[in-house]
């Protein structure tokens, strides 16, 4: 295990030495960092499964985390390499490695395989069902930006469904159960941010959305906001039956401030034009604080009041 795991870091380490600290950063600029937050999905798992205080567990959860981290780069740089010229044509993305001509598409489709490599074998560190699901997740997101992204519809779908295996990749990774509240409550929040962000791109290019995304020209925004509705619907309502039916229910306290994130988060993308990635609901005082507050009470209820209540979102 240890050995496997001390592979995966070489690997890393010595292409970094072999092709230089400036194309290294270009290659990491291209796996996006700071878009690896969303993989913090991967801790719900031992939050609500009561093993946040498991420190044997731990090591299993972070090399899951890792794991991701390292696949869903590799599917950005691919998706950089795919979508190169249209990228050019984009005010933001243009400006990316890829686009700009400083990264070269072979380096960093190389890049690409070897850190697919590491994750893969660090996943089967870990358990085989980790090693499973990492598969199912590259998989799909790669097909994804292959061909299911020019689908209509589709494309959002595919998207919330990488998050789904995202969050049963933490929980196979402990070994606990898998519950179907974790999967819808996941689905719809990632369904939700992705019509957002479709959104976004409507009003951001406007005119140019179809050359720089073609499946956009399939999309209005009367369409996305409508459909925006009904999943903000379903999506309270499924946490709000989630915490109605879960066998402690203190954890209903955690209603209002779900709530409120939701609201503000559509606040924020109505007035001040936010929802082209999630991510900038960190600039926003009122949603960090709103999170934070979630995360405390709902760590608060589980671990100061137990009152029975076992397994993940049970």
């Amino acid at each position: 295990m240890c050995n496997l795991r001390n592979v995966s870091k070489e690997l890393i380490l010595g292409l970094k030495n072999r092709i230089g600290d400036e194309m290294f950063k270009d290659i990491l600029i291209s796996m996006r960092p700071k878009q690896w937050y969303k993989n913090l999905v991967i801790f719900i798992g031992i939050v609500f499964s009561l093993n946040l205080l498991n420190f044997n567990l731990w090591i299993s959860v972070v090399s899951a985390f890792v794991t991701f981290c390292l696949l869903s780069g590799s599917i950005y740089i691919i998706n950089d390499c795919l979508d190169v010229e249209k990228d050019r044509n984009h005010p933001k993305k243009s400006k990316r490695p890829l686009a700009s001509g400083r990264l070269k598409t072979s380096h960093a489709l190389l890049f690409s395989g070897i850190a697919v490599v590491a994750a893969l074998l660090l996943a089967f560190t870990v358990n085989l069902s980790l090693l499973l699901v990492s598969l199912a997740f590259f998989g799909l997101i790669l097909i994804y930006s292959l061909f299911l992204k020019e689908l209509i519809l589709v494309d959002i779908l595919v998207i919330s469904t990488g998050f789904v295996l995202r969050a049963v990749a933490g929980c196979v990774a402990i070994g606990v159960f898998v519950s179907p509240w974790l999967i819808i409550c996941t689905f719809l929040m990632a369904l939700f941010l992705a019509l957002v962000k479709r959104r976004h791109e409507l009003i951001l290019l406007k005119d140019k959305a179809g050359s720089h995304r073609k499946i956009l020209e399939g999309y209005s925004r009367e369409m996305l906001d409508q459909m925006t509705n009904i999943t903000t619907a379903a999506l309270v309502m499924s946490y709000s039956l989630y915490t109605f039916f879960a066998q402690n229910i203190y954890i209903m306290l955690t209603i209002p401030l779900a709530f409120y994130g939701v609201f503000r988060y559509l606040f924020l993308v109505h007035n001040d034009g936010m929802g082209g990635e999630p991510e900038m609901i960190f600039r926003d005082s009122g949603m960090v604080i709103s999170m934070t507050l979630w995360v405390v009470l709902v760590i608060g209820v589980l671990y100061f009041n137990k009152l029975g209540f076992t397994g993940v979102l049970k």
